[in-house]
């Protein structure tokens, strides 16, 4: 078996990492087959200093499929049922004046289901590590601890800019 890259190991641990399996789903949350096809909510660099760094250090895009892009709009943001956002976590590789992507450390997934995740604000967590899709179980308590401070946007902290 191969060792997880130090990166993915602060990743799995700060999100309470309880064991890994083999598979295309975990805790209920589906890898979300054909993810770079749906609409493309924002990009960005998270840096050294910035205070999730160890977490989620990287080149990170947010996509989010149709159903997600209408709570993405509404206003209040509200999500419906089926809402699926996808967090693709990249190494950023810098040269020739240019960052470009990398390989990818993390797929990581947040599902509305209020009937499944009502324990969780409505809202399935998951976690992919890289490419090869193997499904890492998490703590997802501890995610939706930290997404309570998006609270007033239905737990979700990325807005699309149109």
């Amino acid at each position: 078996m191969k060792t997880p890259k130090l990166g993915l190991l602060l990743l799995m641990g700060c999100f309470g990492l309880t064991a890994g399996i083999l598979g295309q789903s975990v805790g209920g949350v589906a890898y979300p087959e054909g993810y770079r096809a749906w609409t493309h909510v924002k990009s960005m660099i998270v840096e050294k200093g910035h205070p999730l760094f160890e977490l989620v250090g990287g080149l990170h895009h947010i996509y989010a499929n149709s159903r997600a892009m209408q709570g993405c709009q509404a206003n209040p943001r509200v999500f419906p049922e089926g809402a699926v956002i996808v967090f693709d976590l990249l190494e950023p590789v810098v040269g020739n004046n240019a960052v470009v992507e990398g390989k990818r450390k993390a797929v990581i997934v947040m599902e509305r289901d209020s009937r499944r995740f009502a324990a969780t604000g409505n809202w399935g967590y998951a976690v992919f590590e890289g490419d090869g899709r193997r499904a890492v179980e998490i703590n997802v308590n501890s995610c939706y601890e930290c997404h309570k401070g998006a609270a007033n946007t239905d737990f979700v902290f990325s807005s699309f800019r149109p």
